[in-house]
């Protein structure tokens, strides 16, 4: 679990990191330019380290993963990077990614209380809905 928070915190800061290089590229550029920079520089990254740790499974296994819908991840990933650079340009660095943040929380504890898209089902907690309840606290904090 400990590893596990310390990677968190690395993706963390990371994507916020990424937020702000992404957003000072597409000023320079533009939108699409940038954002297609940015997965053909992550599809080179992954390739390589695919060659590097051992390739535990072919480039082609991925069409049978099932359901196909899974497939639309990199998709996805495409219009993150358009609205976390948006976002970033709109708002600057610590509010957007305080907005972000709580989205993927509030969307993760959904997805986990319905079991959706294969994830493990969670019960209800009261808990839980009063820290997401002090997370938007904070942002109204931190915007005011």
């Amino acid at each position: 679990m400990f590893w596990g928070m310390i990677t968190a915190m690395i993706s963390g800061a990371l994507m916020s990191i990424q937020g702000v290089f992404n957003t000072e590229v597409s000023k320079q550029t533009s939108m699409w330019v940038s954002a297609s920079f940015v997965q053909l520089t992550a599809f080179i990254v992954c390739i390589i380290a695919w060659f590097v740790t051992g390739r535990e499974a072919s480039l082609t296994s991925v069409f049978d993963v099932s359901p196909k819908y899974l497939l639309l991840g990199g998709a996805i990933g495409a219009f993150i990077t358009y609205t976390v650079v948006s976002a970033v340009a709109s708002l600057g660095p610590a509010k957007s990614v305080m907005f972000i943040v709580t989205a993927q929380v509030v969307c993760a504890y959904l997805i986990e209380l319905f079991g959706l898209f294969g994830a493990e089902r969670v019960g209800f907690e009261w808990q839980k809905v009063i820290g997401l309840a002090l997370t938007i606290g904070g942002i109204i904090i931190f915007k005011w």
